[in-house]
């Protein structure tokens, strides 16, 4: 589904020196190889790598991720194609509670693994 050849895009240098941090940055030297696009230097962002119109905005697992804040929000919520990601602000009551309402309606709730850990450690 996802593009899966896509090169990881790194800032140029930064693999020689610590100060410079890997995320991603444009070269602009005059004389940059990368720049140029010299073979053995790596690859430069373009646009040939992203992905398909209908892929984007889509979670690994293919389903479009839709973000809860209350109940109410899991009725407007098609389960063939959305999947619910609760909010960071949600507080742990009402947490639960969604979780038990979309295991009822069936739904997918992708960070589902955060609240696992949680539990794991009250116990």
């Amino acid at each position: 589904m996802v593009n899966l050849k896509k090169p990881i895009f790194k800032r140029q240098e930064s693999w020689r020196y610590i100060r410079v941090k890997p995320n991603w940055r444009k070269p602009k030297g005059k004389s940059s190889r990368m720049r140029r696009k010299i073979k053995g230097w790596p690859k430069l962002v373009s646009i040939g790598y992203g992905n398909k119109k209908e892929l984007k905005n889509l979670h690994p697992s293919g389903y479009k991720p839709v973000i809860v804040y209350t109940i109410k929000d899991l009725e407007k919520i098609n389960k063939e194609t959305q999947a619910i990601v609760i909010a960071h602000t949600v507080g742990e009551k009402k947490r639960l509670q969604i979780l038990e309402k979309a295991k009822e309606l069936g739904l997918k709730v992708l960070n589902k693994k955060v609240e696992e850990e949680k539990e794991e450690k009250t116990e």
